[in-house]
């Protein structure tokens, strides 16, 4: 209905219009799809988010522990899950080592790597850290000294290990 008439004499029309079914569907419409919106940004916000992740260097029991959470995959398991867990022994630790990574959209970024006895090489961090190389720098030394990996070698030492490098079966002149 356009108007009803509230009340009406011969001097007097009073006319009244209330919102109707279709304004307020409306209100109620745009109130769900902005929650819909919000509640699609907080998903791939949440996503998107970088994970939280440690590292714990134990010499007493030669271990050490990469641990990695992800809120999202939290969210996704109703809490049962969430984390990942690496365990290496810190003798098998040969070199720590900074990796320039590119970063898609930002340009480059930096992360730490261990490089163990095997060949195989694990990232400290699942994702590269953006800004200065000096600081990631800063935390590979720290592992490194903290391992004792760089230790000064004697002279006779380094011959042998360049000689051995030297002397790889199969390979002619």
């Amino acid at each position: 209905m356009y108007m009803q008439v509230e009340a009406r004499t011969s001097s007097h029309l009073h006319l009244k219009r209330s919102p109707g079914v279709r304004s307020w569907s409306l209100l109620v419409d745009s109130l769900g799809w902005k929650l819909f919106y919000v509640t699609g940004c907080l998903f791939v916000a949440v996503q998107n988010l970088e994970d939280w992740e440690e590292a714990i260097f134990n010499k007493s029991t030669g271990q050490v522990v990469l641990k990695t959470f992800s809120l999202y995959r939290k969210l996704l398991t109703l809490l049962r899950a969430g984390h990942d867990q690496v365990v290496v022994l810190l003798k098998d630790i040969w070199d720590v080592n900074v990796e320039e990574e590119k970063v898609r959209y930002f340009g480059k970024g930096y992360v730490v790597v261990l490089r163990f006895a095997t060949g195989i090489s694990h990232p400290l961090t699942q994702s590269a850290v953006m800004g200065q190389r000096s600081d990631v720098e800063a935390i590979a030394k720290l592992i490194t000294s903290f391992l004792e990996l760089h230790r000064l070698e004697s002279p006779s030492e380094r011959s042998q290990s360049s000689d051995s490098e030297a002397e790889v079966p199969g390979s002619q002149s």
